[in-house]
């Protein structure tokens, strides 16, 4: 059973690294760069990654990463190395709160709507409507970032957890 929880520790890390690493992209490079373009470009860039996101490679992450946290959580409960449960269970809330449900709450509308936008030809008309966007989504692609992150520390202290208690025992 410990070998097992090990495993599912060592999965929920990589999901949760990679999840992790896909929101951080945005806060870091992706929406910086988007902003410092023409909005035109900005709208058209936005609609064409959020329809592509939508994708076989990012569902995994997206969607598995609370579910292979809770069962690194239920294995290491079955293994009785409760301080590694609680921290793999308390990782998989705060990212299906904070990431996941927050995400499908608040990011995937506002691209949603941003999707039924036809991009004006005018300039100054399309800097509103990116300004508008981009700001707040901007905002809330941070709270996700920062809970993912945060979940992926509580991950690896869950995997310190397990090696230390199998050491001891």
């Amino acid at each position: 059973m410990r070998a097992a929880a090990t495993g599912a520790a060592l999965l929920a890390i990589v999901f949760t690294g990679a999840i992790f690493g896909f929101f951080y992209a945005w806060v870091c490079s992706t929406m910086w760069g988007l902003d410092a373009i023409d909005p035109r470009h900005a709208i058209a860039a936005m609609q064409g990654m959020n329809a592509s996101v939508r994708n076989g490679v990012f569902a995994p992450a997206f969607f598995g990463t609370p579910f292979v946290l809770a069962l690194a959580a239920g294995l290491a409960f079955l293994s009785r190395m409760r301080r590694a449960a609680l921290l793999f269970a308390v990782a998989a809330a705060l990212y299906l709160g904070f990431g996941l449900v927050l995400t499908l709450r608040v990011n995937v509308p506002m691209n949603e709507a941003l999707a039924r936008i036809a991009i004006p030809e005018d300039v100054d008309e399309a800097r509103a409507i990116w300004s508008a966007y981009s700001g707040p989504w901007q905002t809330w692609n941070v709270v996700r970032t920062l809970a993912s992150g945060l979940s992926l520390v509580l991950a690896a202290l869950g995997l310190v957890a397990l090696a230390r208690t199998a050491n001891s025992a």
